[in-house]
This record gives C-alpha cells, sequence and structure tokens, in this order.
C-alpha cells in the first residue's frame, strides 16, 4: 500500500513539472506577473499539523541507539530525474538541448543533503521545521537561478523574452517547492521525507 502510494505521489509530480516544462520549450506566457503567495494563516495552519511529525523525527533522532545512515539520492525525486532521464533517450535533441539530467539537478542533491540529516540532531520541533522550510526555499532560489544562469541560451533556442524566462522558470521553481513542502514532511515513510537518513517513525 505504501509502495503504491509512493508510486502515485511520484508520478503525479513528475507529470506536473512534465506539463510546466512543456510550456517552457512549447508555448509562449503572456502574463509575467507572479503567482499569488499563500495566505500567512494557511503556513500557521500547517505548522501546526506538521509540528508533531517533527517532534516523533527529534524522538528517533534523539535515541542514541538510532544511527544515520550512508547518504544517498536519487537526483530529483518524486521521478523528476528518471522522467527526465527518459525524455533524453526518446524525444528527439531533447538531450542535446537540455542534457540527460534535470538542469537543476545539482539544486535537488544539495536539497537532498538537507532532508538526509533532517537538521540538527539536538533541534527541537519548531526548529526542525524551520531548517525544513529554509531547505525548502534553499532549492527554489537555486531552481531560479540556475534559470538565469541558462537564460541567453533558452531565449535564444525558444525565441524566448527575458520575462517570460523568468516567469516560466519562476512556475518551475514555485511548483518543485509546493511538491517539498507537501510531499517531503517528517515520519511519512517515504524514501524522500524530512530525515530520511534516520529509521522510520514508529
Amino acid at each position: 500500500m505504501k509502495h503504491s502510494m509512493m508510486k502515485a505521489i511520484g508520478y503525479a509530480i513528475f507529470l506536473l513539472l512534465l506539463f510546466l516544462l512543456l510550456g517552457l520549450f512549447f508555448s509562449r506566457i503572456t502574463d509575467t506577473e507572479a503567482p499569488p503567495s499563500l495566505p500567512s494563516d494557511f503556513d500557521a495552519i500547517k505548522r501546526q499539523l506538521e509540528l508533531g511529525r517533527h517532534e516523533k523525527l527529534q524522538a528517533i533522532k534523539g535515541n542514541p541507539e538510532n544511527v544515520l545512515t550512508e547518504f544517498t539520492t536519487d537526483g530529483c525525486s518524486g521521478g523528476l530525474s528518471v522522467g527526465w532521464e527518459y525524455l533524453a533517450g526518446t524525444v528527439s535533441n531533447f538531450q542535446k538541448n537540455h542534457g540527460e539530467k534535470p538542469p537543476w539537478e545539482s539544486c535537488c542533491v544539495e536539497h537532498d543533503l538537507a532532508y538526509h540529516t533532517g537538521g540538527i540532531r539536538s533541534a527541537n520541533a519548531t526548529t526542525s521545521f524551520e531548517a525544513r522550510r529554509k531547505a525548502d526555499l534553499t532549492l527554489k532560489a537555486c531552481v531560479i537561478e540556475i534559470g538565469k544562469q541558462r537564460g541567453p541560451e533558452l531565449m535564444k533556442e525558444y525565441n524566448l523574452s527575458a520575462a517570460e524566462l523568468e516567469h516560466l522558470y519562476n512556475g518551475i521553481a514555485n511548483l518543485m517547492y509546493g511538491a517539498v513542502r507537501i510531499g517531503g514532511m517528517p515520519c511519512t515513510d517515504l524514501p524522500w521525507r524530512w530525515g530520511y537518513g534516520w529509521p522510520e517513525c514508529r
């Protein structure tokens, strides 16, 4: 049951990103306004719902019998790296123009490094929550920076304006940020959860 749920979440995240990427490569975006931010009370509600999971994780980390596993990464989780490699191997010119792996995969690996440890071992639940959010915001900023670095190349290849490219990469970054905020909570038994290097919560 857990395995099928993980696969479903992974495919959903990959498909959402794929649709956004298809928009990047095959359509023009005319609305360059930033997406509206969620209300602050939503964040407060989410924090309250998530803090209990962080408490469980900190209890796991506080047990001296529990040991952090060796770091592993799947690149960009949720099937994104795997899906990208599939497209690179099957879609004409995709690998030539965009490489075998997502251009922002290094951002994902850095994100995995933070998620593997789940923050400081001696942190409390609130500090753990804030560390996760910081890691997610860092991922978002990293993806946007990759877009800036690739800007001249992509604008020339797809005849995009700087505003269109910025809007699209902001969309990708926001979608990835939303995905990790929802799918990366601790104590879910998912392989990409916050603190995945520690034993699963019981």
